[in-house]
Formats: structure tokens, sequence, C-alpha cells
């Protein structure tokens, strides 16, 4: 098993959970975090500006099998990328084991 970190922007990931639950990730755990990154231009909105150099972001942690591992990245990229910078990172480490909390299940069934 694969646990995939993504740390996205955050106006992209209604595209990207959609994009997560028609390859068939139907879960994961999500939360805004904020972050120091490349990015150092500032910005203005409104007629203020204002610095990028505290980056809000949404942070993604997905396990899924072994076998989804480069379908999920591939849709995580796709569906997060818009050619700039601050896109975001993925991150995949291994997972030794699963349990589902309810049966006392463990292994890969735990994830469908």
């Amino acid at each position: 098993m694969k646990k995939i970190e993504a740390i996205i922007r955050k106006a992209k990931y209604t595209q990207v959970k959609d994009a997560l639950l028609s390859i068939g990730v139907t879960f994961f755990t999500y939360w805004d975090v904020t972050g120091k990154g490349n990015e150092t231009e500032g910005h203005v909105y409104r007629g203020v500006s204002y610095s990028t150099s505290s980056i809000q972001r949404r942070y993604l942690s997905i396990v899924v099998n072994d076998d989804f591992e480069d379908i999920t990245i591939k849709t995580l990229i796709e569906s997060a990328r818009t050619g700039d910078v601050g896109d975001g990172k993925i991150f995949v480490s291994d997972v030794n084991e699963s349990y589902r909390i309810r049966t006392g299940e463990k292994g890969e069934e735990t994830l469908r």
C-alpha cells in the first residue's frame, strides 16, 4: 500500500476531488495548511498589495493499493496543474499495514 500526500492550491481542490472520485478514490483526508514555498512575488487585489510568502494550500492524504498508485498520481497532477509556480507537491511513501476499526479487518481489503 502507498500513502500519497499532495499539497495543492485551494482553488483547485474541487477539481482534484472530482477527478479522484471519477477514478474510484472515494476516501481521503484533507485539511487547510499554510506553508513557505518558492513563490515570492507580491500580488495586488482590489488595490491592496499583499505578500505570498505564506501560502494557503490544501493538504490531501490518500492511501491506495500498490496497483492504484500510478493512476492516482497521474490524476492528481492532471487535475491540480496550472503550469504556474506554486502548483504544489506530491509525496509517496510505503504503508506497512492498515486496519478497519469497525470490523478488525487488516490489509488491502480495508481500502475498499
